[in-house]
C-alpha cells in the first residue's frame, strides 16, 4: 500500500471512530450498544493498524532514498578509480552521495504526527484565546509587535487591543499577558504567537540571510509555509509596494485559517514583524476561488 492510501485510510478511520463514539446509546437498546461498542473497539485496532503502516511506509521511503543516494555515490567513487581524468569530480560526487546517504538513512523520523492531531491541539487553543478576547471585550485587530529582548534577540507578541482606537504599547509593556498602561489606548493582552517557534526554526534553517526588503521576505516565508512546514499546498504572494503584502494560502494543513492566531497566519504575521522590525497586522479572509483558499495580508505602517 502506498504512502498517501495509508494516510488517507487512517484519516478516514479517524472520522469513523469519532462519528461512532458521537453516538448514545438507547435505554432499550443495550444489544445495540453492544454491536456499538464493538464496532468502535475494532475501529480503534484498524486505525492503530493504519497509522503503524503509514510510519512504515514513510520509514521506507526514506529507506529507499538512503540506498539510491548510496548507490550514487559508490559509482561515483568507482569512476572516480576507472577514470583517472575526472577523479577529482567524480570522488567529490560519490563523497557527497554516501554522505547524504548515512544522514538519511539515520536522522530518518521515527514517529510521524498526523496533520489533524496537529489542528486538534491547535483547535483548542485557538477556543480557548476566542473565549478570552470574546469575555474580555477586546477587539478584532490582531497585531504583531516586536516585544521585550531576550537571549536569542527580540520577541514578537501577539497584541489585541481593548480600544478601537488603539495605540500601541511599548515593548517592555508586552512581557505581561495583560497590559494595562496608564493609557487606557494602549490596553489589551499580549500573547506568545504560535508562530514564533516555527519562525525560530525557520531562520535558524535559512540558508543565508533574512530578507528585508518587504517582496524577497514574502517570497521566503511562503516557500517556508511550503517546502519547509508544509503548512499549506501553496502560498503566492502579492507585494502592492504600499506597505501590505496578501498571500493566497491554499490547502491548509490545520484547517480554517481565519481563527485566532492560526499557525500560517501567525508565522506569516511573526515574520513580518521581525524581518521589517515593525508592527504588523494581520487579517484573514476566507475565499471562493479556485487558487485560493484563503487571503492572508500583512500590513503596515511605514512601507519599507
Amino acid at each position: 500500500m502506498s504512502e498517501s492510501e495509508s494516510r488517507n485510510r487512517a484519516t478516514d478511520a479517524d472520522e469513523e471512530v469519532t462519528d461512532a463514539e458521537s453516538i448514545e446509546p438507547d435505554e432499550e437498546g443495550s444489544t445495540e450498544s453492544a454491536e456499538l461498542a464493538a464496532q468502535v473497539d475494532v475501529l480503534r485496532e484498524e486505525n492503530q493498524r493504519l497509522r503503524e503502516e503509514y510510519a512504515r511506509a514513510r520509514r521506507t521511503q526514506y529507506r529507499r532514498t538512503a540506498l539510491a543516494l548510496a548507490a550514487v555515490g559508490l559509482l561515483a567513487t568507482l569512476g572516480g578509480v576507472a577514470l583517472p581524468d575526472s577523479r577529482t569530480v567524480l570522488f567529490a560526487l560519490g563523497g557527497t552521495g554516501l554522505f547524504a546517504a548515512a544522514l538519511t538513512r539515520y536522522l530518518t523520523p521515527e514517529q510521524f504526527i498526523s496533520a489533524s492531531v496537529g489542528e486538534g491541539i491547535y483547535g483548542s487553543l485557538a477556543a480557548t484565546e476566542a473565549a478570552l478576547v470574546a469575555e474580555l471585550g477586546l477587539q478584532d485587530e490582531r497585531l504583531y509587535l516586536p516585544g521585550p529582548d531576550t537571549p536569542n534577540g527580540v520577541s514578537i507578541r501577539l497584541f489585541v487591543p481593548q480600544q478601537s482606537e488603539y495605540d500601541l504599547p511599548s515593548p517592555s509593556a508586552l512581557d505581561s499577558v495583560f497590559v494595562v498602561a496608564d493609557d487606557e489606548a494602549e490596553r489589551g493582552v499580549a500573547l506568545h504567537p504560535s508562530g514564533g517557534p516555527l519562525f525560530t526554526e525557520f531562520r535558524r534553517t535559512l540558508s543565508g540571510s533574512l530578507a528585508d526588503e518587504p517582496g524577497a521576505l514574502a517570497a521566503q516565508l511562503a516557500d517556508g509555509l511550503v517546502e519547509q512546514f508544509e503548512l499549506a499546498r501553496s502560498a503566492t504572494p502579492d507585494y502592492d509596494e504600499a506597505g501590505q503584502v496578501t498571500i493566497a494560502i491554499d490547502g491548509s494543513a490545520y484547517g480554517a485559517i481565519d481563527r485566532i492566531d492560526h499557525p500560517v497566519a501567525s508565522f506569516l504575521g511573526v515574520g513580518f514583524a521581525a524581518g521589517l522590525e515593525q508592527a504588523v497586522a494581520v487579517e484573514t479572509t476566507a475565499t471562493d476561488g479556485d487558487r485560493a483558499d484563503f487571503l492572508v495580508t500583512c500590513s503596515w505602517d511605514d512601507p519599507t
